[in-house]
Protein backbone atom coordinates (compact mmCIF):
# COMPACT_ATOMS: atom_id res chain seq x y z
CA UNK A 1 0.00 0.00 0.00
CA UNK A 2 1.44 3.44 -0.97
CA UNK A 3 2.17 6.03 1.75
CA UNK A 4 0.11 9.19 1.55
CA UNK A 5 2.02 12.14 0.10
CA UNK A 6 1.82 13.99 3.42
CA UNK A 7 3.51 11.16 5.31
CA UNK A 8 6.27 10.93 2.71
CA UNK A 9 6.92 14.68 3.00
CA UNK A 10 7.08 14.45 6.79
CA UNK A 11 9.55 11.57 6.54
CA UNK A 12 11.72 13.48 4.10
CA UNK A 13 11.64 16.58 6.33
CA UNK A 14 12.60 14.54 9.38
CA UNK A 15 15.46 12.95 7.48
CA UNK A 16 16.69 16.36 6.27
CA UNK A 17 16.49 17.83 9.76
CA UNK A 18 18.45 14.92 11.19
CA UNK A 19 21.09 15.39 8.52
CA UNK A 20 21.36 19.09 9.33
CA UNK A 21 21.69 18.38 13.05
CA UNK A 22 24.39 15.78 12.44
CA UNK A 23 26.26 18.18 10.17
CA UNK A 24 26.08 20.96 12.79
CA UNK A 25 27.33 18.62 15.49
CA UNK A 26 30.20 17.44 13.31
CA UNK A 27 31.11 21.07 12.55
CA UNK A 28 31.00 21.97 16.25
CA UNK A 29 33.14 18.96 17.10
CA UNK A 30 35.63 19.90 14.40
CA UNK A 31 35.82 23.48 15.67
CA UNK A 32 36.27 22.28 19.24
CA UNK A 33 39.03 19.90 18.24
CA UNK A 34 40.80 22.63 16.23
CA UNK A 35 40.66 24.96 19.25
CA UNK A 36 43.08 23.15 21.51
CA UNK A 37 43.02 23.60 25.26
CA UNK A 38 45.67 25.98 26.59
CA UNK A 39 47.91 24.26 29.13
CA UNK A 40 49.77 26.97 31.11
CA UNK A 41 51.85 24.32 32.88
CA UNK A 42 53.59 23.55 29.57
CA UNK A 43 54.43 27.12 28.47
CA UNK A 44 58.15 27.08 27.65
CA UNK A 45 60.52 29.75 28.93
CA UNK A 46 61.74 31.93 26.05
CA UNK A 47 63.68 34.60 27.92
CA UNK A 48 63.56 37.19 30.65
CA UNK A 49 63.42 40.96 31.01
CA UNK A 50 64.76 43.48 33.51
CA UNK A 51 62.67 43.80 36.67
CA UNK A 52 62.38 47.49 35.67
CA UNK A 53 61.19 46.51 32.18
CA UNK A 54 58.17 48.83 32.20
CA UNK A 55 59.53 52.33 32.82
CA UNK A 56 58.87 55.96 31.88
CA UNK A 57 60.26 59.35 30.88
CA UNK A 58 59.93 62.80 32.40
CA UNK A 59 61.36 65.12 29.76
CA UNK A 60 64.19 67.50 30.67
CA UNK A 61 62.03 70.40 29.53
CA UNK A 62 59.41 69.37 32.10
CA UNK A 63 62.04 69.60 34.84
CA UNK A 64 63.35 73.01 33.79
CA UNK A 65 60.05 74.42 32.59
CA UNK A 66 59.67 75.36 28.96
CA UNK A 67 57.72 74.83 25.80
CA UNK A 68 56.72 71.21 25.21
CA UNK A 69 54.06 69.72 22.92
CA UNK A 70 50.79 71.61 23.41
CA UNK A 71 47.83 69.37 24.39
CA UNK A 72 45.03 69.44 21.84
CA UNK A 73 42.47 70.47 24.44
CA UNK A 74 44.55 73.39 25.72
CA UNK A 75 43.02 76.88 25.46
CA UNK A 76 46.33 78.57 26.18
CA UNK A 77 47.44 81.20 23.68
CA UNK A 78 49.93 80.17 21.04
CA UNK A 79 53.42 80.21 22.48
CA UNK A 80 55.74 82.93 21.18
CA UNK A 81 58.78 81.86 19.29
CA UNK A 82 61.51 80.55 21.58
CA UNK A 83 65.01 79.24 21.07
CA UNK A 84 64.30 76.42 23.52
CA UNK A 85 62.24 74.24 21.19
CA UNK A 86 63.08 71.95 18.26
CA UNK A 87 64.28 73.96 15.30
CA UNK A 88 62.17 74.42 12.19
CA UNK A 89 58.73 73.73 13.73
CA UNK A 90 55.73 76.02 14.16
CA UNK A 91 55.87 77.65 17.64
CA UNK A 92 52.11 77.15 17.86
CA UNK A 93 52.73 73.43 18.37
CA UNK A 94 54.23 74.14 21.79
CA UNK A 95 53.01 75.43 25.13
CA UNK A 96 54.93 76.75 28.12
CA UNK A 97 54.78 74.78 31.37
CA UNK A 98 56.40 75.75 34.65
CA UNK A 99 58.76 73.13 36.11
CA UNK A 100 56.92 69.93 37.05
CA UNK A 101 56.16 69.61 40.77
CA UNK A 102 58.04 66.44 41.65
CA UNK A 103 57.00 66.75 45.29
CA UNK A 104 53.29 66.36 44.42
CA UNK A 105 51.89 63.57 46.62
CA UNK A 106 49.61 62.10 43.95
CA UNK A 107 52.36 62.05 41.33
CA UNK A 108 54.74 60.33 43.73
CA UNK A 109 52.15 57.78 44.84
CA UNK A 110 51.22 56.80 41.30
CA UNK A 111 54.84 56.65 40.13
CA UNK A 112 55.84 54.57 43.16
CA UNK A 113 53.07 52.07 42.33
CA UNK A 114 54.96 51.30 39.10
CA UNK A 115 58.29 50.79 40.90
CA UNK A 116 60.84 49.45 40.64
CA UNK A 117 61.36 51.28 37.37
CA UNK A 118 63.78 53.46 35.44
CA UNK A 119 63.12 57.20 35.19
CA UNK A 120 64.63 58.80 32.09
CA UNK A 121 65.14 62.56 32.08
CA UNK A 122 66.25 63.44 28.57
CA UNK A 123 64.59 64.32 25.25
CA UNK A 124 65.51 66.70 22.47
CA UNK A 125 65.64 69.66 24.88
CA UNK A 126 68.34 67.94 26.97
CA UNK A 127 70.83 68.31 24.12
CA UNK A 128 70.90 72.10 24.61
CA UNK A 129 70.35 72.43 28.40
CA UNK A 130 72.96 74.13 30.56
CA UNK A 131 73.50 73.05 34.18
CA UNK A 132 73.76 76.17 36.37
CA UNK A 133 76.19 75.16 39.09
CA UNK A 134 75.13 77.49 41.90
CA UNK A 135 72.18 77.91 44.23
CA UNK A 136 70.72 80.97 42.51
CA UNK A 137 67.42 81.09 40.64
CA UNK A 138 67.68 80.20 36.97
CA UNK A 139 69.47 82.83 34.90
CA UNK A 140 67.18 84.72 32.54
CA UNK A 141 69.28 83.96 29.47
CA UNK A 142 71.24 80.72 28.96
CA UNK A 143 74.96 80.99 28.20
CA UNK A 144 75.97 81.13 24.55
CA UNK A 145 75.61 77.76 22.89
CA UNK A 146 72.68 76.60 25.09
CA UNK A 147 68.92 77.08 24.89
CA UNK A 148 67.74 76.14 28.39
CA UNK A 149 68.88 76.14 32.02
CA UNK A 150 68.72 73.40 34.66
CA UNK A 151 69.21 74.63 38.23
CA UNK A 152 70.65 72.74 41.18
CA UNK A 153 67.27 72.83 42.92
CA UNK A 154 65.53 71.31 39.91
CA UNK A 155 68.09 68.53 39.56
CA UNK A 156 68.05 67.83 43.28
CA UNK A 157 64.27 67.45 42.94
CA UNK A 158 64.79 64.80 40.28
CA UNK A 159 67.23 62.89 42.50
CA UNK A 160 64.86 63.00 45.47
CA UNK A 161 61.88 61.96 43.32
CA UNK A 162 63.75 58.99 41.84
CA UNK A 163 64.64 57.75 45.31
CA UNK A 164 61.11 58.25 46.64
CA UNK A 165 59.48 56.20 43.85
CA UNK A 166 62.18 53.50 43.43
CA UNK A 167 63.19 54.63 39.95
CA UNK A 168 66.83 54.42 38.89
CA UNK A 169 67.88 57.47 36.92
CA UNK A 170 68.58 57.44 33.16
CA UNK A 171 69.59 60.57 31.22
CA UNK A 172 71.66 62.04 28.39
CA UNK A 173 74.15 64.90 28.21
CA UNK A 174 74.22 68.33 26.63
CA UNK A 175 75.94 68.26 23.24
CA UNK A 176 75.23 71.72 21.79
CA UNK A 177 77.78 74.36 20.79
CA UNK A 178 78.33 75.47 24.40
CA UNK A 179 79.94 72.10 25.16
CA UNK A 180 82.43 72.21 22.26
CA UNK A 181 85.93 73.46 21.57
CA UNK A 182 87.01 75.74 18.74
CA UNK A 183 87.20 72.77 16.37
CA UNK A 184 83.62 71.73 17.17
CA UNK A 185 84.57 68.65 19.19
CA UNK A 186 82.61 67.75 22.34
CA UNK A 187 84.28 68.38 25.71
CA UNK A 188 83.14 67.62 29.30
CA UNK A 189 83.19 71.30 30.26
CA UNK A 190 79.43 71.30 30.97
CA UNK A 191 79.10 67.65 31.98
CA UNK A 192 81.65 67.61 34.80
CA UNK A 193 79.95 70.16 37.12
CA UNK A 194 76.64 68.35 36.65
CA UNK A 195 78.16 64.97 37.50
CA UNK A 196 80.09 66.39 40.46
CA UNK A 197 76.94 67.99 41.90
CA UNK A 198 74.96 64.78 41.44
CA UNK A 199 77.52 62.87 43.49
CA UNK A 200 77.74 65.59 46.14
CA UNK A 201 74.03 65.22 47.01
CA UNK A 202 74.08 61.42 47.06
CA UNK A 203 72.62 61.00 43.60
CA UNK A 204 73.45 58.33 41.06
CA UNK A 205 73.07 58.15 37.29
CA UNK A 206 72.37 54.51 36.56
CA UNK A 207 72.56 54.77 32.77
CA UNK A 208 72.92 57.43 30.08
CA UNK A 209 73.07 58.00 26.36
CA UNK A 210 75.64 60.48 25.09
CA UNK A 211 72.98 62.57 23.33
CA UNK A 212 69.28 62.25 22.58
CA UNK A 213 68.54 60.81 19.11
CA UNK A 214 71.88 61.45 17.41
CA UNK A 215 70.55 60.48 14.00
CA UNK A 216 68.60 63.77 14.17
CA UNK A 217 71.55 65.64 15.69
CA UNK A 218 70.97 68.67 13.47
CA UNK A 219 67.91 69.53 15.58
CA UNK A 220 69.97 69.49 18.78
CA UNK A 221 72.44 72.35 18.39
CA UNK A 222 75.44 70.48 16.96
CA UNK A 223 77.85 72.10 14.46
CA UNK A 224 76.82 72.51 10.84
CA UNK A 225 77.58 69.40 8.79
CA UNK A 226 77.68 67.08 11.81
CA UNK A 227 78.07 63.52 10.54
CA UNK A 228 78.66 59.94 11.68
CA UNK A 229 82.41 60.46 11.91
CA UNK A 230 81.89 63.45 14.21
CA UNK A 231 79.55 61.36 16.35
CA UNK A 232 82.17 58.63 16.60
CA UNK A 233 84.79 61.17 17.66
CA UNK A 234 82.46 62.65 20.30
CA UNK A 235 81.45 59.26 21.67
CA UNK A 236 85.12 58.39 22.14
CA UNK A 237 85.65 61.60 24.11
CA UNK A 238 82.52 61.07 26.18
CA UNK A 239 83.38 57.44 26.94
CA UNK A 240 86.81 58.48 28.19
CA UNK A 241 85.18 61.05 30.50
CA UNK A 242 82.51 58.59 31.64
CA UNK A 243 85.02 55.89 32.58
CA UNK A 244 86.71 58.35 34.92
CA UNK A 245 83.75 60.31 36.27
CA UNK A 246 81.01 57.65 36.21
CA UNK A 247 82.73 54.24 36.08
CA UNK A 248 79.64 52.34 37.27
CA UNK A 249 77.22 54.01 34.87
CA UNK A 250 75.74 51.90 32.06
CA UNK A 251 76.74 53.50 28.77
CA UNK A 252 73.70 53.41 26.46
CA UNK A 253 73.66 54.00 22.73
CA UNK A 254 73.30 54.96 20.05
CA UNK A 255 69.61 55.85 20.79
CA UNK A 256 68.45 56.48 17.23
CA UNK A 257 64.81 56.73 16.11
CA UNK A 258 62.70 56.35 13.00
CA UNK A 259 64.55 53.63 11.11
CA UNK A 260 62.83 50.40 10.12
CA UNK A 261 59.39 52.06 10.20
CA UNK A 262 57.34 54.33 7.96
CA UNK A 263 57.38 57.45 10.11
CA UNK A 264 60.34 59.32 8.60
CA UNK A 265 59.78 61.00 5.20
CA UNK A 266 62.57 60.52 2.69
CA UNK A 267 63.34 64.24 2.47
CA UNK A 268 64.27 64.54 6.16
CA UNK A 269 67.99 64.74 6.86
CA UNK A 270 68.94 61.84 9.09
CA UNK A 271 72.19 60.13 10.00
CA UNK A 272 72.27 56.36 9.56
CA UNK A 273 72.64 54.13 12.63
CA UNK A 274 74.74 51.83 10.47
CA UNK A 275 77.23 54.64 9.81
CA UNK A 276 77.20 55.84 13.43
CA UNK A 277 77.83 52.35 14.81
CA UNK A 278 80.63 51.78 12.32
CA UNK A 279 82.19 55.05 13.52
CA UNK A 280 81.93 54.29 17.25
CA UNK A 281 82.92 50.63 17.27
CA UNK A 282 81.55 48.28 19.96
CA UNK A 283 81.65 50.80 22.81
CA UNK A 284 78.14 50.65 24.33
CA UNK A 285 77.22 48.56 27.36
CA UNK A 286 73.58 48.42 26.22
CA UNK A 287 72.26 48.97 22.70
CA UNK A 288 69.39 51.50 22.67
CA UNK A 289 66.82 52.82 20.23
CA UNK A 290 63.62 54.88 20.28
CA UNK A 291 60.35 53.73 18.75
CA UNK A 292 57.26 55.56 17.47
CA UNK A 293 54.85 54.01 14.99
CA UNK A 294 53.95 57.42 13.54
CA UNK A 295 54.09 61.14 14.16
CA UNK A 296 51.02 62.82 15.63
CA UNK A 297 48.73 65.09 13.67
CA UNK A 298 50.70 68.05 15.12
CA UNK A 299 53.49 67.08 12.75
CA UNK A 300 51.25 66.34 9.75
CA UNK A 301 53.46 68.66 7.73
CA UNK A 302 55.84 65.69 7.49
CA UNK A 303 53.36 63.98 5.18
CA UNK A 304 50.28 61.77 5.43
CA UNK A 305 52.36 58.59 5.28
CA UNK A 306 53.99 59.56 8.58
CA UNK A 307 50.70 59.85 10.50
CA UNK A 308 48.00 57.42 11.59
CA UNK A 309 44.32 57.51 12.63
CA UNK A 310 41.95 55.99 15.22
CA UNK A 311 40.50 53.76 12.49
CA UNK A 312 43.89 52.05 12.15
CA UNK A 313 44.56 51.73 15.88
CA UNK A 314 43.49 48.07 16.15
CA UNK A 315 44.85 46.98 12.77
CA UNK A 316 47.53 44.32 12.56
CA UNK A 317 49.78 46.74 10.68
CA UNK A 318 49.63 49.28 13.50
CA UNK A 319 50.00 46.79 16.33
CA UNK A 320 52.98 45.19 14.58
CA UNK A 321 54.96 48.42 14.11
CA UNK A 322 56.73 48.33 17.48
CA UNK A 323 57.86 44.79 16.75
CA UNK A 324 59.10 45.70 13.28
CA UNK A 325 61.11 48.62 14.65
CA UNK A 326 62.57 46.33 17.31
CA UNK A 327 63.53 43.74 14.69
CA UNK A 328 65.36 46.40 12.69
CA UNK A 329 67.43 47.52 15.67
CA UNK A 330 67.98 43.97 16.94
CA UNK A 331 69.61 43.19 13.59
CA UNK A 332 71.89 46.23 13.99
CA UNK A 333 72.74 45.19 17.54
CA UNK A 334 73.62 41.70 16.35
CA UNK A 335 75.88 43.16 13.66
CA UNK A 336 77.69 45.86 15.64
CA UNK A 337 77.23 45.05 19.34
CA UNK A 338 76.64 41.27 19.43
CA UNK A 339 75.51 39.87 22.74
CA UNK A 340 74.70 43.26 24.28
CA UNK A 341 71.34 43.82 26.01
CA UNK A 342 68.91 46.10 24.17
CA UNK A 343 66.60 48.80 25.58
CA UNK A 344 63.88 50.91 24.00
CA UNK A 345 64.55 54.18 25.83
CA UNK A 346 61.73 56.33 24.41
CA UNK A 347 58.39 55.28 22.97
CA UNK A 348 54.70 56.16 22.82
CA UNK A 349 51.69 56.10 20.49
CA UNK A 350 53.13 58.78 18.20
CA UNK A 351 55.98 61.27 18.23
CA UNK A 352 55.23 65.01 18.61
CA UNK A 353 53.23 64.59 21.81
CA UNK A 354 50.87 61.81 20.71
CA UNK A 355 47.55 61.97 18.88
CA UNK A 356 44.26 63.05 20.47
CA UNK A 357 43.40 59.41 21.19
CA UNK A 358 46.74 58.61 22.86
CA UNK A 359 45.03 59.47 26.16
CA UNK A 360 42.10 57.09 25.57
CA UNK A 361 41.45 53.38 26.02
CA UNK A 362 42.01 52.87 22.30
CA UNK A 363 45.78 53.26 22.78
CA UNK A 364 45.93 50.66 25.57
CA UNK A 365 45.83 47.92 22.90
CA UNK A 366 49.05 49.25 21.37
CA UNK A 367 50.59 49.92 24.78
CA UNK A 368 50.13 46.39 26.13
CA UNK A 369 50.74 44.67 22.80
CA UNK A 370 54.05 46.53 22.55
CA UNK A 371 55.08 45.44 26.04
CA UNK A 372 54.20 41.84 25.24
CA UNK A 373 55.87 41.73 21.84
CA UNK A 374 59.08 43.45 23.03
CA UNK A 375 59.36 41.16 26.05
CA UNK A 376 59.09 38.21 23.65
CA UNK A 377 62.03 39.71 21.73
CA UNK A 378 64.11 40.05 24.93
CA UNK A 379 64.09 43.84 24.83
CA UNK A 380 65.13 44.39 28.43
CA UNK A 381 63.62 47.82 29.18
CA UNK A 382 60.81 49.88 27.61
CA UNK A 383 60.54 53.55 28.66
CA UNK A 384 57.21 55.21 27.91
CA UNK A 385 57.12 58.87 26.98
CA UNK A 386 55.85 60.53 29.15
CA UNK A 387 54.73 60.03 32.74
CA UNK A 388 52.67 63.24 32.84
CA UNK A 389 52.94 65.61 29.90
CA UNK A 390 51.04 66.18 26.66
CA UNK A 391 48.54 63.72 25.20
CA UNK A 392 50.67 60.59 25.47
CA UNK A 393 51.28 60.98 29.22
CA UNK A 394 50.22 58.13 31.50
CA UNK A 395 48.75 60.83 33.74
CA UNK A 396 46.90 64.05 32.97
CA UNK A 397 49.49 66.82 33.19
CA UNK A 398 47.23 69.23 35.12
CA UNK A 399 45.60 66.90 37.66
CA UNK A 400 47.88 63.83 37.54
CA UNK A 401 44.71 61.76 37.21
CA UNK A 402 45.40 58.29 35.74
CA UNK A 403 44.58 57.72 32.09
CA UNK A 404 43.70 54.27 30.67
CA UNK A 405 47.35 53.50 29.87
CA UNK A 406 48.28 54.08 33.50
CA UNK A 407 45.78 51.43 34.62
CA UNK A 408 47.10 49.11 31.90
CA UNK A 409 50.64 49.76 33.17
CA UNK A 410 49.63 49.05 36.75
CA UNK A 411 48.04 45.71 35.84
CA UNK A 412 51.11 44.74 33.82
CA UNK A 413 53.34 45.68 36.75
CA UNK A 414 51.37 43.56 39.20
CA UNK A 415 50.69 40.54 37.00
CA UNK A 416 53.55 40.13 34.49
CA UNK A 417 56.83 38.96 35.99
CA UNK A 418 60.34 38.96 34.53
CA UNK A 419 60.34 35.44 33.05
CA UNK A 420 58.86 35.38 29.55
CA UNK A 421 56.93 32.32 28.33
CA UNK A 422 55.58 31.04 25.02
CA UNK A 423 51.77 30.64 25.17
CA UNK A 424 51.63 28.99 21.76
CA UNK A 425 49.86 30.12 18.63
CA UNK A 426 46.73 32.23 18.73
CA UNK A 427 43.47 30.81 17.37
CA UNK A 428 42.75 34.06 15.48
CA UNK A 429 44.92 36.78 13.85
CA UNK A 430 43.24 39.55 15.85
CA UNK A 431 43.83 37.76 19.17
CA UNK A 432 47.28 38.50 20.58
CA UNK A 433 48.56 36.21 23.34
CA UNK A 434 51.50 36.80 25.69
CA UNK A 435 52.57 35.00 28.84
CA UNK A 436 54.98 35.61 31.71
CA UNK A 437 55.45 34.18 35.16
CA UNK A 438 53.09 35.54 37.80
CA UNK A 439 55.12 37.50 40.39
CA UNK A 440 55.42 36.04 43.89
CA UNK A 441 53.48 32.84 43.03
CA UNK A 442 55.67 29.79 42.55
CA UNK A 443 54.62 28.01 39.39
CA UNK A 444 52.11 30.76 38.61
CA UNK A 445 51.56 32.12 35.10
CA UNK A 446 49.83 35.19 33.68
CA UNK A 447 48.29 34.97 30.22
CA UNK A 448 47.55 38.27 28.48
CA UNK A 449 44.88 38.05 25.77
CA UNK A 450 44.28 41.13 23.60
CA UNK A 451 41.20 40.85 21.38
CA UNK A 452 41.80 43.58 18.79
CA UNK A 453 38.69 42.74 16.79
CA UNK A 454 36.14 45.54 17.03
CA UNK A 455 33.14 43.25 16.41
CA UNK A 456 34.12 39.61 16.94
CA UNK A 457 34.29 37.74 20.22
CA UNK A 458 37.05 35.18 20.69
CA UNK A 459 37.13 31.98 22.72
CA UNK A 460 39.94 30.39 24.70
CA UNK A 461 39.90 27.00 26.41
CA UNK A 462 42.17 27.27 29.46
CA UNK A 463 42.97 24.17 31.51
CA UNK A 464 43.62 25.97 34.81
CA UNK A 465 41.44 28.08 37.12
CA UNK A 466 42.30 31.77 37.04
CA UNK A 467 41.62 35.23 38.30
CA UNK A 468 40.33 37.24 35.37
CA UNK A 469 41.08 40.95 34.86
CA UNK A 470 39.26 42.32 31.80
CA UNK A 471 39.70 45.91 30.61
CA UNK A 472 36.93 47.43 28.48
CA UNK A 473 35.38 50.83 27.82
CA UNK A 474 31.90 51.89 26.82
CA UNK A 475 33.53 53.74 23.95
CA UNK A 476 37.07 53.06 22.73
CA UNK A 477 37.77 56.80 22.80
CA UNK A 478 36.84 57.12 26.46
CA UNK A 479 39.46 58.50 28.84
CA UNK A 480 38.24 56.10 31.51
CA UNK A 481 38.42 52.31 31.58
CA UNK A 482 36.47 49.55 33.32
CA UNK A 483 37.98 46.56 35.10
CA UNK A 484 35.54 43.64 35.05
CA UNK A 485 32.74 46.12 34.38
CA UNK A 486 33.61 48.66 37.09
CA UNK A 487 35.25 51.99 36.28
CA UNK A 488 38.78 52.35 37.65
CA UNK A 489 39.33 55.50 39.71
CA UNK A 490 41.35 56.73 42.65
CA UNK A 491 39.65 56.56 46.03
CA UNK A 492 39.68 58.88 49.00
CA UNK A 493 43.14 60.26 49.66
CA UNK A 494 44.20 59.03 46.20
CA UNK A 495 44.16 55.42 47.30
CA UNK A 496 44.53 52.94 44.47
CA UNK A 497 41.62 50.54 43.90
CA UNK A 498 42.06 46.91 44.89
CA UNK A 499 42.26 45.61 41.29
CA UNK A 500 40.57 42.35 42.23
CA UNK A 501 40.25 39.61 39.64
CA UNK A 502 37.14 37.53 39.04
CA UNK A 503 37.52 33.85 39.97
CA UNK A 504 37.14 31.86 36.77
CA UNK A 505 36.86 28.09 36.35
CA UNK A 506 38.81 26.10 33.74
CA UNK A 507 37.15 25.63 30.39
CA UNK A 508 35.85 27.70 27.50
CA UNK A 509 36.14 31.45 28.11
CA UNK A 510 34.77 34.23 25.91
CA UNK A 511 36.69 37.40 25.17
CA UNK A 512 34.47 40.32 24.18
CA UNK A 513 35.30 42.40 21.09
CA UNK A 514 37.84 45.16 21.74
CA UNK A 515 38.82 43.88 25.17
CA UNK A 516 42.05 43.19 27.04
CA UNK A 517 42.22 40.36 29.58
CA UNK A 518 44.88 39.20 32.01
CA UNK A 519 44.37 35.67 33.34
CA UNK A 520 46.33 35.13 36.57
CA UNK A 521 46.83 31.37 36.81
CA UNK A 522 48.19 30.89 40.31
CA UNK A 523 47.98 27.08 40.18
CA UNK A 524 49.44 26.63 36.71
CA UNK A 525 52.37 24.61 38.05
CA UNK A 526 54.81 25.85 35.41
CA UNK A 527 58.32 24.62 36.18
CA UNK A 528 59.93 27.72 34.65
CA UNK A 529 58.12 29.89 37.19
CA UNK A 530 59.46 28.23 40.33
Amino acid sequence: MKQPVTLRLIAYAAFALAAILITCQLTANAQASSRSTIQPSTFARVGSVDERFQSYNIEMVEVTGGRFWKPYASKTDIAPKSANQPAGLDPGLFQYRPPINLTNARLRKLAAALGPAYLRVSGTWANTTYFQDNDDAAMATPPKGFNGVLTRAEWKGVIEFSKAVDAKLVTSFATSMGTRDAAGAWTPIAAKPWVDYTKSIGGSIAAAEFMNEPNFASGGGVPQGYDAAAFGRDVTAFHSFQKQALPNMIFLGPGAVGEGTMIVPGNMKMLSSTDMLAATGPVFDVFTYHSYGAVSSRCAMLGAAATTSPDAALSEDWLDRAGKAADYYIALRDRFEPGKPIWNTETAEAACGGDRWASTFLDSFRYLNQLGSLARRNIQVNLHNTMASSDYGLLDENTYAPRPNYWAALLWHRLMGSTVLDPGSSPAPSLHLYAQCLPDKKGGVTLLAINASRDQSQTLDIASPSKRYTLTAKDLLDKTVDLNGVELALGSGDTLPELNGTITRPGSLTLAPASITFFALEKAGNASCR
